[in-house]
């Protein structure tokens, strides 16, 4: 199955280096970016996508991650009241706060917006002590999830982002880390929306200003650091027929607070103007049911283990033929989820992409006469 989905990422990749050279990409004035269209899993267009950059508050989305898990978990609950460490509380003056105090127990629910809606990097402190008992064992944790992501260029040195060399990642990883955020955690995600937050007599809005720009915007995150710059990750959803569509980019190292929200708003109108996303398969849909040889059954199923959708630009899905070439001659026994061949997709004579075809079902050996009788067969064919 790990060859299967690693054969799909490699499909994409394909797709990808197809698709930039019939559409150029607009003039994106950051460091590095990325466009992901999170309805296809496929990355439609960037630059510099896996070079090493410091994320500043982008952090906090692993941040908030794990302690989305804690929560589902029950490890914690929204309406726990935590006390306030020193630690958390003397975290960088100069930095964004949301002004907690030892003196008042603050519930994880306030905190989560405090850390979403107002960057504080107390509230991250905070919550990390919540959830892991102290900051090192939290780091530990958003490590290890990194780490099942698949994130092999990121890893943290701390839940707020605040400068550390040990604290680095990629417009790549975050791209992949803010898919997973809005797929697993649906509910809390919600709190990206949020414009402003009043905690301790203090309201502070969100600092991302595609919210009051864009109503199909709906998160996620910015950051901003003196070595960082001025980074964003921002996601929004569109009809795309009769379903929605939902675009993830990544802007990273941009000059200024106006340009990381230019940037980001050009990318996503970019993406959505000039490509669709369309359904081309589903999970577990026969696309063919080729003879099987020496088998308990005389065919097999064939198709995918999941849906299957691509991005293409807008005009060119009309113009997908599908061309299947099998392993022939297919022999029992053969398992369920075994490769059995290569779906292309062309487009004017030229593959566009491939994709692994599977078998759906399992087919078991024939008795001995039954193969005894295809071995003569295949022999005479």
């Amino acid at each position: 199955m790990k060859k299967i989905i690693a054969a799909l990422a490699t499909s994409v990749l394909m797709l990808t280096n197809a698709v930039a050279q019939t559409l150029p990409p607009p003039t994106i004035a950051a460091r590095s970016w990325l466009l992901l269209d999170a309805t296809s899993g496929q990355i439609i267009a960037s630059q510099e996508p896996n070079a090493r950059i410091e994320p500043a508050s982008l952090t906090k989305i692993m941040t908030a991650y794990v302690t989305f898990g804690a929560l589902r978990d029950k490890k914690i609950d929204l309406k726990q009241m935590v006390n306030v460490s020193t630690k958390a509380w003397k975290v960088d003056s100069s930095s964004s706060k949301m002004f907690i105090d030892p003196a008042t127990p603050v519930s994880i629910n306030d905190l989560l917006y405090g850390l979403m809606v107002q960057s504080g990097n107390d509230a991250a402190v905070a919550l990390a002590e919540a959830v892991a008992g102290d900051e090192s064992a939290f780091v530990a944790m958003m490590n290890k999830e990194a780490q099942r992501m698949g994130l092999t260029n990121t890893r943290f040195a701390n839940p707020h982002g605040l400068p550390s060399p040990e604290n680095y990642s990629t417009a790549q990883d975050l791209s992949v880390l803010a898919k997973r955020v809005i797929l697993d955690f649906p509910e809390f995600y919600k709190i990206d929306s949020v414009k402003s937050f009043t905690y301790n007599k203090i309201t502070q809005p969100n600092r991302n200003r595609l919210l009051w720009l864009d109503p199909t915007v709906d998160g996620m995150k910015t950051g901003h650091t003196e070595a960082a710059g001025y980074c964003m990750i921002a996601s929004a959803h569109r009809p795309n027929g009769a379903s929605e569509r939902r675009l993830i980019s990544v802007v990273l190292g941009t000059s200024s607070d106006q340009s990381r929200t230019q940037e980001s708003q050009k990318l996503l109108n970019w993406g959505f103007q000039n490509f669709d996303t369309v359904k081309l398969y589903s999970k577990g849909q026969a696309i063919a049911t080729p003879e099987i040889w020496k088998g308990s059954h005389s065919s097999v199923k064939i198709g995918f283990t999941n849906d299957v959708l691509v991005t293409v630009p807008k005009g060119v899905a009309a113009k997908m033929k599908p061309l299947l070439e099998r392993k022939d001659p297919l022999v029992a026994p053969l398992a369920e989820n075994s490769r059995v061949g290569t779906l292309k997709m062309m487009v004017d004579g030229k593959p566009l992409l491939e994709l692994p075809v599977v078998a759906l079902e399992t087919v078991d050996q024939a008795s001995i006469f039954g193969r005894a009788w295809d071995s003569l067969r295949l022999w005479m064919k």
